[in-house]
């Protein structure tokens, strides 16, 4: 494949933006530097995550898609991305209910609306969040309502590891670069900040894991309404409103996170990969 161009799909959910590249027709050498150079936003085509589709061994799914961050490193889950995902093959595949396999198992989307500029609303089931310790995970048993780190974040994983802190003040996401690597998270976490507005509204900056402060972080949202139910501080369906704007995110009795927001297409392009080093 040595310099060909290859097709990608540049998106965005309330600013989170995506480079996507399908990989359903041949695999291309996408090796973690490779990744890291397409995702520089001065040097490459420029993401907050990188995404690739593959065809599914799983009947039920459409495709299997895969999330890294731009440093390289593989994400389990992200929020926004997956409703762009769901946008680009409900558009494909004339449908407004995809399936998808992740690394951490199946998602359903529902595409709700479409607009003629490439933008859609959709809502993602992210699936159950995780609240044990060791799925997380921690590096030592610990009650994950109530972390022994100042501010007592709360914990849970949605595919990735997420720590909420309930603050008045979100200058004190200022604190996100340290925490993520903070020995109680041996692969790292992402960080939130919620200042809770009223029970179902709150504000919220994350500091993501591999990525740095982004305008929206979709399982970042998910845990942090989560969260917040988990302790008593907002209701199982909220409106999170995000430096990119607004999401809602609903704990339904099945205990199943719903994520509803925007999925935008930004434009369309080609690479050449080779020449970007692997």
């Amino acid at each position: 494949m040595s310099h060909m161009k290859t097709f990608f799909h540049k998106m965005h959910g309330l600013g989170n933006d995506f480079v996507i590249i399908d990989e359903r027709s041949g695999s291309f050498d996408l090796t973690p530097t490779r990744i890291a150079s397409l995702a520089g936003r001065r040097r490459g085509i420029g993401c907050d995550q990188f995404v690739t589709l593959s065809a599914s061994s799983d009947d039920k799914a459409a495709v299997f898609v895969r999330f890294f961050n731009p440093d390289g490193s593989e994400a389990g889950a992200c929020g926004n991305a997956s409703r762009c995902v769901a946008s680009l093959l409900g558009q494909e595949r004339d449908t407004d209910s995809l399936t998808f396999e992740t690394r951490n198992g199946l998602l359903k989307a529902e595409v709700l609306s479409r607009d003629a500029l490439g933008g859609a609303v959709v809502t993602v089931d992210m699936g159950c969040p995780q609240t044990d310790w060791q799925a997380v995970p921690l590096a030592k048993p610990a009650d994950t309502l109530r972390l022994p780190l100042a501010g007592e974040p709360a914990a849970l994983s949605m595919g990735n590891p997420h720590a909420t802190f309930f603050v008045e003040d979100l200058s004190e996401a200022e604190r996100g670069p340290t925490l993520e690597v903070d020995p109680i998270f041996p692969d790292r976490a992402n960080i939130g900040f919620a200042r809770i507005d009223a029970p179902d509204r709150m504000r919220l900056r994350v500091w993501e894991r591999g990525a740095g402060f982004t305008l929206a972080c979709g399982s970042g949202a998910c845990a942090a309404v989560v969260n917040a139910a988990r302790r008593g501080l907002g209701e199982r369906r909220m409106t999170v409103e995000v430096d990119g704007g607004e999401m809602v995110i609903a704990w339904d009795a099945n205990d199943h996170v719903l994520m509803t927001g925007p999925a935008q297409l930004a434009f369309e392009g080609t690479v050449d990969l080779e020449a970007y080093p692997k």
